[in-house]
């Protein structure tokens, strides 16, 4: 074995000894483990109604989409709703034998329209029945800013994880130092607001009526807050 070959083994010998006690010094430092969290609520702020025109028949008189989606424009625009919030859900409108025996059909159209908040989406409803339009549906509900607020909460939750390591080693008189792993455990957008429920007989919306009040005035609505979670596990190194 020339001098060459024998350098070899005693450079990567030595390499690898450097390698196992750098390992060993690793595992065998300190370090606390925790896990932290934390949450918001926010109120929807996109509420998005499914409302359905169909032509129908009062007598022998044949009432048209048309002349309905001009009343509804009209009411929508008393109440204050902007009309870029309405558009047309489908573009095929759905066609409907009034009966086997007769040529006349009968046309709907499928329109969905954004609010803002409940109590505008109240309004909207109570112009609906006056315009005998009964079949609307809240389809789902959003918040508008969620990818940030998300971001935030997982912001709350690292500042959390550190808080939590400070007082537990402040306790037996040691700190923290630095962060080993970081580990996203889980982040969530909770919101049971959903569905294809009438809003008058909706689970996702509060109604609160002052009883000192007039009977006349309509009850506030309010609709279940959005829950968005974020955990997050920390191993730090203990200084």
């Amino acid at each position: 074995m020339n001098k060459i070959h024998v350098a070899l083994l005693f450079f990567l010998a030595f390499v690898n000894a450097a390698y196992s006690q750098s390992k060993t010094d690793l595992e065998e430092k300190p370090y606390i483990e925790v896990t932290g969290t934390s949450e918001k609520l926010v109120v929807p702020d996109e509420i998005y109604v499914k409302i359905v025109i169909r032509e129908k028949y009062v007598g022998k008189e044949k009432i048209t989409i048309e002349s309905q989606e001009g009343k509804l424009k009209a009411g929508l625009n008393e109440i204050g709703i902007d009309l870029q919030n309405l558009s047309l859900a489908d573009a095929n409108a759905d066609y409907v034998r009034v009966k086997l025996w007769s040529k006349d059909v009968l046309t709907r159209n499928e329109y969905l329209l954004k609010v803002s908040t409940a109590t505008i989406l109240g309004k909207v409803f109570q112009k609906l029945d006056q315009l005998e339009i009964t079949d609307a549906f809240i389809i789902r509900v959003e918040y508008s800013k969620i990818d940030s607020l998300k971001k935030e909460v997982k912001i709350l939750a690292i500042k959390a994880a550190k808080e939590k390591a400070d007082y537990l080693l402040q306790a037996i008189g040691e700190q923290a130092g630095k962060p080993l792993i970081i580990q996203e455990s889980n982040v969530s957008s909770i919101n049971s607001s959903t569905g294809n429920v009438r809003s008058s007989r909706s689970e996702s919306i509060s109604y609160y009526v002052d009883g000192n009040k007039s009977k006349d005035k309509e009850p506030e609505l309010e609709f279940q807050k959005i829950k968005v979670a974020s955990s997050i596990y920390v191993k730090f190194q203990i200084k």
